[in-house]
């Protein structure tokens, strides 16, 4: 999984979703992982039994368009944010098996049901130490 990066120098760094909202910043995940191949991306958290309270899953994309998630093989329910240039463009809760959703965005972001309920569009939601 995710969750840190290792400079050049060989200094570890947690990476950690961080939702802004009128000020107040908030830490949602600091177990993140990376879907940065075709393939991860595709995979998403299909097959997965769970995934910790403390976790995001975070689609980086090339440019803002229209990106679609569904819930197929996903057997639990997901908060997903769709994120443009910092700023949150949609959050939705996605039912486990069934759910789909879609707002443009170059970043998207899932994380256990519940994590994102104070999240609005509008709101500001970054990865740090990414990239």
């Amino acid at each position: 999984m995710g969750g840190t990066v290792t400079s050049a120098g060989g200094l570890e760094r947690l990476m950690r979703v961080v939702h802004v909202a009128d000020g107040d910043e908030r830490t949602l995940a600091t177990d993140v992982e990376v879907a940065d191949s075709l393939v991860r991306k595709g995979v998403g958290l299909m097959f997965r039994r769970s995934v910790p309270d403390d976790y995001a899953l975070v689609f980086p994309f090339d440019g803002q368009k229209r990106r679609g998630l569904h819930m197929l093989c996903v057997p639990f329910d997901l908060d997903a944010v769709w994120v443009a240039d910092g700023v949150v463009q949609g959050v939705e809760r996605l039912s486990a098996w069934t759910g789909r959703g879609g707002h443009v965005a170059d970043l998207v972001v899932e994380l256990p049901a519940g994590a994102a309920a104070d999240v609005q569009a509008g709101d500001q939601l970054r990865v740090t130490n990414f990239n």
